[in-house]
Order: C-alpha cells, then sequence, then structure tokens
C-alpha cells in the first residue's frame, strides 16, 4: 500500500514540475557579432536593440560589450512558435530575423554599414601606433629614516634553574625573558627590522618571539637570556605609505578597421594616442567616447573595462 501512495505523489510532483515549466516564462539568450568571414574579425556589438512584437514580448532588450542580450517573452508564448526579432544599430544594416522559440543560443551576424567613399583627391588619413593611456590609484612606499634602539637583558650566569621558570632551553640555569618594542609613528611603518646581541655572553641568548621581521608601525621582540646581562640593538627602516597615481598603458588589438582593448574598471584619466600621418596626437576619452576618427562603446563584464572602436570614413590603419 504505501509503494502505492509513494508511486502517486511522484507522479504528482512530475505533473507538478511539467505544469511549472510550460507557465515558466522564456528568455532568449543571444549574442551580436559583426558579419565577417574572418573569425577573428566577428567582434561582439554593443548597443543593439534587440525587440520582437509586442504580442510576443514585453520589452525590447540591449546588448551589452560581449553582445549578449536577453529577451523576454510572455508566459503564453511556448518553444516552436514563429517569432520575428528586430535588430537595430545605428552603424549595421537592420536585421529582421525570422526564427521559432526554442532552447538554444541565438548567435546573429551584422553587416556593418559601408563608409562613404573618401573625396577624390583626398587620400585616407593613415592611422599608427595607436596606443591608451590610463592612471590607476597605487600605495608605494617612502623611505623617511632609520630607528635603532638598545635595550638590556639583566641576569646573573650559573644560576641553577631547578625547575623555577624562565630556564635556559635545556632547563639547567635560570633565565629571564626581557621584551624591546620600536613605535614608527601614525601613518608610518617599520621596514626590515633587524635584532642582534651586541654585547655580553650572546652565544647564552635566544628571541623567543618575533614580532618584528614582518614591520608595522609598532614592533616588538621578546629575548631570553641564561647568562650574565647582555645588550641587543633594534633597527629598522621607517617608511610612509603614500596614494599615488601610477601610469599604465594598453595596446589595442587591431583586425581590419576595428580595435578593441581593455583595462581596469577603476582606471582614470582615460586618454589614446595614435599617430595621423606621422604626427603624434592625444586624444581624451571621455564617458561619451568621442572620438574625431573612431566611433566607440564599451562597457564593464567582471571589473574589466571593454572598449570596440571602428575608424570613421576618411582613415585607415597603416
Amino acid at each position: 500500500m504505501w509503494r502505492v501512495t509513494i508511486l502517486g505523489i511522484l507522479l504528482a510532483i512530475s505533473v507538478l514540475i511539467v505544469i511549472w515549466n510550460r507557465r515558466r516564462p522564456i528568455n532568449l539568450r543571444g549574442a551580436i557579432l559583426v558579419q565577417d568571414s574572418d573569425p577573428r574579425k566577428q567582434l561582439p556589438i554593443a548597443n543593439v536593440e534587440v525587440s520582437a512584437d509586442r504580442d510576443l514580448s514585453p520589452n525590447s532588450a540591449t546588448s551589452d560589450s560581449y553582445g549578449l542580450f536577453v529577451l523576454p517573452l510572455w508566459k503564453r508564448i511556448r518553444r516552436g512558435h514563429p517569432i520575428v526579432l528586430h535588430l537595430r544599430h545605428p552603424r549595421y544594416h537592420p536585421l529582421d530575423l525570422n526564427d521559432f522559440v526554442q532552447d538554444k543560443l541565438y548567435v546573429v551576424h551584422l553587416v556593418p554599414l559601408k563608409a562613404e567613399e573618401t573625396a577624390q583627391g583626398q587620400p585616407a588619413i593613415k592611422v599608427t601606433n595607436v596606443r591608451v593611456r590610463y592612471t590607476v590609484e597605487a600605495m608605494s612606499e617612502l623611505n623617511v629614516g632609520s630607528a635603532a634602539k638598545t635595550f638590556e637583558v639583566q641576569n646573573k650566569g650559573n644560576v641553577p634553574c631547578k625547575r623555577q621558570r624562565p630556564c635556559s632551553p635545556d632547563g639547567l640555569w635560570k633565565a629571564t625573558l626581557t621584551s624591546g618594542s620600536l613605535d614608527a609613528g601614525p601613518g608610518r611603518q617599520f621596514r626590515d627590522a633587524r635584532v642582534t646581541c651586541i654585547a655580553g655572553p650572546c652565544p647564552f641568548t635566544r628571541i623567543d618571539s618575533d614580532n618584528f621581521s614582518r614591520g608595522g608601525q609598532i614592533i616588538t621582540v621578546n629575548v631570553r637570556n641564561w647568562s650574565d646581562t647582555t645588550t641587543f640593538l633594534m633597527e629598522a627602516e621607517v617608511s610612509r605609505l603614500m596614494v599615488s597615481a601610477a601610469e599604465r598603458w594598453s595596446y589595442p588589438a587591431m583586425f581590419g578597421d576595428r580595435l578593441s582593448f581593455t583595462m581596469p574598471a577603476d582606471a582614470e584619466s582615460v586618454s589614446m594616442e595614435a599617430d595621423m600621418d606621422g604626427q603624434t596626437i592625444i586624444f581624451p576619452i571621455g564617458p561619451s567616447l568621442l572620438l574625431s576618427w573612431a566611433s566607440c562603446d564599451g562597457g564593464t563584464q567582471n571589473q574589466i573595462r571593454v572598449y570596440r572602436c571602428a575608424l570613421k570614413p576618411g582613415y585607415r590603419f597603416n
């Protein structure tokens, strides 16, 4: 009897799963690329508007910097339903793609609009040696001096320990433990800290705890001495942490009349340098990505800023 009950429950769960899957809205996912026979030139296209008829989809979608789009459909639209995807971008030929709603990844290629012919007698300007300059905040250390301090570890040698700690490592002789410390001050750090015995019976001493070699604002050391009084010297370099702008360079990958480059998400003061017919010119790149010689778009993915540019009419990569 209980087996029949379990089978009934499993059957009911299966039916509910099927009903839920059928009622769950479908999202069409795809990527939009440049139409080209060379796979290296099939670059993703950002800011493409993707839509379908209003009776199929409630909203349009826009491709991101990797060409990805996600187009939601109404809940009532099921797999196998015919659909026409409308793809629009000002620099590409419009495309109306006839397809069916399926469980697949839609890969769509758009054909770029042909650049206007260069005016007769005016050859295209040669663009060479393209590079991107930007800055990022970086922590740097400035050495501001050094510090030194001596301290004594007082003790009397040849006194039996008799199990009265602290003792020598072998437990035979009475010892003392003494600590020394240095403070670099607010906003400063010790680097390359050293501690050494400089006077007295140094062979009968040991550094018990090392809180100095890793550096920091305050460094300390604990020394064990099981003979006569010894003297230790603490020394370290003092540095100050500073935030500075570090200059970085990025060199685009160029295929045909297009280029792509990336940079960190926190990059600042972005500019592009290029040689125009042999003359070096600097072009600041603002949020609108306006260049006189190229049309660009960009976006951020996984903490990386991605830019793609296409040459305007009248320019060519040499």
